[in-house]
Order: structure tokens, then sequence, then C-alpha cells
């Protein structure tokens, strides 16, 4: 029977939750590296063992961290701060993958102008769909860097921020790179999202890169109704079945494109509010999605204090509410872009984590909803392996 490893990154170090193809009796591994922000952990599709993770301290900088046992070590060793240090209470690099080619603990790259950008953290890491030791990891400020030696060393692609980089402007969260979907038709195909700068394409591995926000409106951040960049996007996700078709949780709005980003769709129809942050599409249902609304820009808790996660299963317009096992009441936690993943067993199983540190999992594609695990730090990220 397959089994599921749920991976959890929060403000306070890394989870994994392991349970069998019923999902019902959940083992909790962690925290891994205690006391650290865990902005993101992902496992390679193309290995079970293979697991990276974003690890992020305003002193030690930005360390990359990778598993090639599920979660039961991390390469390279080193994941207590003191084990960080050297002479003088510095940073010694010995222990972990700095991302930035350079002096230990660089926070800062230059694209050639007189102006730096600066280098926060990495806010999310997609494997390679076919080869482990390949992945992909978007940074703040908004930039996209490839390994291909399963960490060791990490290149920018710099034609991203050729796409009008100098009009970009960061969200209220920053402006992070926090959404990068691979097209599994075509290894040249990316797709990646930043706040507060938009949509972006590339159809030649990176080299160079156009935006696709036809169709987005966005009357409150930008004056010009046909601008190109300067658009607020939340998430966007991909069946891996229908590569063209895309959806996105926008900072309001709820949309689709049914031709690769060339032309977006508003399918929020009967939401409470489409404002939101994660959006996740069923692993073997194309048309149907997840999302999670929220009350307003202002306002990051669900509507009347009643946590529902909504589903549609047409492909947007038409929307339910799932609140079994859901909190209806006193409920003011927020989900974050990157909190929500489905798995891809038979009965597609749907899990999300909340800024009050409750993982839910539904076995059921969302018909009901059980706490895998409560009073965790802050949830930043969830996402899940299934395993054989």
């Amino acid at each position: 029977m397959s089994r599921v490893r749920v991976l959890v990154g929060t403000k306070k170090g890394a989870f994994i939750l392991t349970a069998d193809g019923k999902r019902q009796s959940w083992e909790i591994s962690g925290p891994h590296f205690a006391g650290w922000e865990m902005y993101h952990l992902k496992g390679s599709p193309a290995d079970p063992n293979r697991i990276y993770a974003s690890q992020t301290s305003g002193w030690f900088g930005q360390i990359i961290q990778r598993s090639d046992d599920g979660g039961k070590t991390w390469n390279p060793p080193g994941t207590k701060p003191e084990d960080l240090m050297g002479a003088g209470g510095m940073p010694n690099g010995k222990s972990n993958m700095f991302l930035y080619e350079g002096e230990v603990g660089m926070h800062k790259f230059h694209d050639g102008s007189q102006h730096p950008w600066e280098f926060k953290r990495i806010w999310h890491i997609e494997p390679s769909l076919t080869d482990p030791d390949t992945a992909y990891a978007g940074a703040e400020d908004a930039a996209l860097f490839k390994t291909t030696d399963g960490g060791k060393t990490w290149k920018e692609l710099p034609g991203l921020r050729q796409a009008k980089g100098h009009l970009w402007q960061p969200g209220e969260g920053g402006m992070g790179l926090h959404t990068i979907v691979l097209d599994p038709s075509n290894a040249n195909r990316i797709y990646i999202a930043i706040s507060a700068a938009g949509a972006f394409r590339t159809d030649d591995g990176g080299k160079t890169w156009k935006p696709i926000t036809r169709g987005l409106k966005s009357q409150y951040e930008l004056p010009d109704p046909d601008a190109e960049v300067g658009h607020c996007i939340h998430r966007m996700a991909m069946h891996p079945s229908r590569p063209n078709v895309l959806f996105m949780q926008k900072h309001w709005d709820v949309l689709r494109t049914d031709n690769a980003g060339d032309l977006w769709t508003d399918v929020g129809g009967n939401l409470p509010t489409d404002f939101g942050f994660p959006i996740d599409v069923h692993a073997h249902e194309p048309e149907t999605i997840y999302v999670v609304p929220i009350t307003s820009d202002s306002l990051h808790y669900p509507p009347d204090g009643k946590l529902r996660v909504y589903r549609s299963k047409t492909g947007g317009n038409e929307w339910e509410a799932l609140t079994k096992g859901l909190p209806q009441k006193d409920c003011y936690v927020n989900v974050l872009r990157d909190a929500m993943a489905v798995d891809s067993l038979d009965k597609c199983g749907i899990y999300f984590g909340t800024t009050g540190g409750q993982v839910y999992g539904s076995p059921d594609s969302g018909n009901s909803w059980t706490p895998i695990v409560r009073d965790l730090p802050a949830v930043y990220s969830v996402e899940v392996q299934t395993l054989p």
C-alpha cells in the first residue's frame, strides 16, 4: 500500500508527517532545524528520498538543506545555530549550502546596474520532474536560481529580470518569487509568479521571459489597465495532464488560462470573497480546484470566523464550501500561499496548514477534514510526497 509524506515548513522549524494509504494514523517527526524559519520544503518527483528545504535566518543568511533519506538526516549536517559559528561569532559556512556563490553570508547580488538587489530568502524550491539533482529556487528580491548538482552550487537565470525588472515593485510581504510551475510536456517551459511584479513564462529554458498578464485587472494597485507588470499574484497551479491550463489566486480574483497564460479569465463565481493565497488542483480531476478565501487584504482571516475550503468541480465559477471537520466559529487563522497541497493516491488527499499551527488533512478530496497535528508554529508551507 502506498504511503504519504507531508512536509511542513513553519516559523520555528520543519515537521514531517507520515501515514499509510488510509491516512488515518500519522507519525510526526520534528522539529527539524528547530528555531529556524523554514519557508519551504519539497520532495523530488524523481527520487522519493530526496527533499530540499529552505532555511532562513536574519543572522546566518539563506541556506538550502538537502536530505537523501526522506528527512531522517540532512546533508550537509549542522542544523543548530552553534554548528554554524566560527571565530568571533561569525558564520563559518562549513555546515550548509549557501545559495549564492561568493562570500559566506552574502546578502546582496547585482544585476549589472548601480542598484543592488537584496538577497533575503528563498520563498520556493521546485525540484525537476525527472532529475533529483536539478532544482529551481525563487528568491527575494525576485530572482530565479537553478542547481544541477543537488544544491552544491546555484546559478541565477538572469534573463528573467530583463522582463521589465526595472518596473517591479514589492508587495506587502516583499518582492518574492514564490511560485515555480514546470511544464511536464516541455522541459523548456517554466511559469513563475512574483509578488507584486506579475506572472512570467519562458519557452527556452530560462534564457528569455515574457509577462503573461493579459486579462488581469488590478484597479486598486495599477492605474494602467493594460500594464504587463505590477500585478500581485499570490499563487498558480497546474494539472500535469493539461499543461496549457493554469489556475491563479491573485490579490483579489481567482482566474484561469487555457492558453499557457496568454489570456486569463475570472472564475471567482459565487465565492464569498475572491481574496486568498493558495490554490491547488485535484490529482485526478483537472477541472477540480481548491481555494481558501479570507475576508480581505486587510483582514487576513476567514469570513465570519468560519474556516472553509472552497471546491469547484467545473474549473471555476461554481463553488461549494467544504466545512466538515473544520472550525465554523471563532476561527481567525490564515492559510499562506504555499500551505496547501494534494497527494496522488486513488482517493486524492488534500492538506493545508494555518498560521495558527494546525495542519488539516482530507482523505476524500475535501469532503471531510481532520487535524493531523495542532499547535505547531505558524505554518509557511505544506507539500506532499506519495511514496511506494
